[in-house]
């Protein structure tokens, strides 16, 4: 059974979250901040978490990014302030997806399955792939190595721990080396179509992409930006 973990304040979202996604089928684990639900999220992490922003104790931001220190779990922000701001930080921290209070619970119930599908395994497109049999197609270019089955990622034999945005948007660029990918078209590879980012949302996935991979090797350097156009992978 699919595992959704709900962090907010408000007791009356809460219930009405855990109404909403039981009626769907979902194991629902509720619990009121961010300091309450971290050691359960890292000991027991869900299949997608909802957290909301702005609470006592330890508000969505942070309990993120205490989260993304050992998880790659799939997460969506909820905040109930009208201010761009909170897209920027959500998103900067490891958020896969962002929506404003007040919300429909359809929405957000779409939202949560285009996550989820998002964060299945996904065929890579290569000639010289050679999965095993019964296996998705591993993508290796250069040192890269990223497996859609694990949902891993290794550089030079190392692994780097990326969230299902990130995966999605090196894997499109790491499909056609040498070839410039516009935002439009890693928003289309990383996003589900109901899903609006703008231009700074994959700027910002981008530089965590670079940011982790640079922890394990300094020097790397295999994005490359091309200003006013978009990105290309360089397989060295």
């Amino acid at each position: 059974m699919t595992t959704i973990a709900l962090v907010d304040d408000d007791e009356n979202i809460r219930a009405s979250l855990e109404i909403l996604f039981q009626s769907e089928g979902y194991d629902v684990r509720s619990y009121p901040d961010g300091a309450t639900a971290l050691p359960a999220l890292i000991s027991e992490p869900p299949d997608i978490a909802i957290l909301d922003i702005k609470m006592p104790r330890m508000d969505g931001v942070e309990l993120l990014r205490r989260v993304r220190e050992s998880s790659d779990v799939p997460v969506i922000f909820l905040t109930s302030k009208d201010d761009e701001i909170d897209e920027v930080i959500g998103f900067s921290v490891g958020a896969d997806d962002f929506i404003r209070k007040p919300f429909s619970t359809r929405l957000l119930s779409e939202r949560v399955k285009a996550v989820l599908r998002r964060s299945r395994p996904i065929d890579a497109v290569g000639d010289d792939l050679t999965p095993a049999e019964g296996d998705k197609k591993v993508v290796t270019r250069g040192s890269l190595t990223m497996d859609p089955n694990r949902h891993a990622s290794y550089w030079k034999g190392k692994p780097v721990r990326l969230t299902v945005t990130e995966f999605l948007l090196l894997q499109a660029l790491a499909q056609r080396p040498g070839f410039v990918k516009s935002r439009d078209q890693l928003m289309d590879a990383a996003y589900d179509d109901s899903v609006y980012v703008d231009d700074r949302t994959i700027d910002s996935h981008v530089k965590r992409v670079r940011k982790k991979f640079r922890e394990v090797d300094g020097e790397f350097d295999a994005i490359e930006t091309l200003y006013g156009v978009g990105y290309r992978y360089k397989e060295s």
